[in-house]
């Protein structure tokens, strides 16, 4: 009797066959629609009501129009009732409607052509080292192989070094090197003054030192003092 009965499964059959709603695509446009629903929100609530109004008032006879705006002329509670509600929902939509943001201008730093490193010189300068095994190096030659990178990608300095030299210092030089290369090459395509700036936004994802990056970027170029500053650190995935 016992060996008879099957063993029931935890989770019902029909509920394994559900969609992965995390990973549908559906979800996406979901999300997308709720978005442009809070962003234009205002638009939505007030266009059918301008519809409506305006259908109310082409029906309306020269007469009735004359009628109404003597009932105006006299009754101004209610005229004031209206301006009032019209001013309201005028500031309301100026001070919640999304601001635009717009990109003027960008800039890449591009090293010398010194920190230029091919493949083979990488894996050259791993066996030159010693401290590699052939496991290691085979290991490395797979990486290099799927990572996608070229043989024009450009390497700092403390890994190009024999030996290679990865301290502090030398991650402090590197992001001074990149981060003041790009922004004063972007100060001079813009003609913008630095203390004109009001916001900084710095993202790093491994290296975070104390100062931090954006306090870097604030002393060297000596921003306002009053400058919103973000330093961002960990999002792999995210440069800003």
């Amino acid at each position: 009797m016992a060996e008879s009965k099957r063993e029931q499964p935890l989770i019902p059959s029909s509920s394994r066959n559900l969609p992965d709603f995390k990973k549908s695509v559906k979800l996406k446009y979901v999300k997308l629609g709720y978005h442009y629903l809070i962003t234009h929100g205002m638009y939505l609530f007030l266009s059918p009501l301008v519809v409506v109004i305006a259908a109310q008032l082409s029906t309306f006879s020269i007469q009735d129009r004359y009628e109404l705006w003597e009932h105006l002329q006299y009754n101004l509670i209610s005229v004031i009732i209206s301006s009032t509600l019209l001013v309201f929902l005028s500031t309301l939509y100026f001070l919640t409607r999304p601001r635009p943001v717009y990109l003027v201008n960008f800039a890449c730093y591009k090293p010398d052509e010194s920190q230029k490193c091919s493949k083979r010189i990488f894996m050259d300068q791993s066996q030159m080292t010693g401290t590699f095994t052939e496991e290691n190096l085979q290991f490395q030659c797979k990486i290099l192989e799927r990572s996608g990178l070229g043989d024009s990608t450009y390497l700092p300095e403390a890994v190009l070094n024999i030996p290679s030299n990865p301290s502090m210092q030398e991650a402090r030089k590197e992001a001074e090197a990149v981060m003041f290369g790009a922004i004063d090459e972007l100060l001079a395509k813009t003609c913008v003054k630095p203390k004109d700036i009001g916001i900084l936004i710095v993202n790093c994802s491994l290296f975070n030192p104390t100062p931090s990056l954006s306090a870097m970027v604030i002393n060297h170029y000596k921003l306002r003092g009053n400058i919103k500053s973000y330093n961002l650190g960990g999002m792999v995935a995210l440069q800003v």
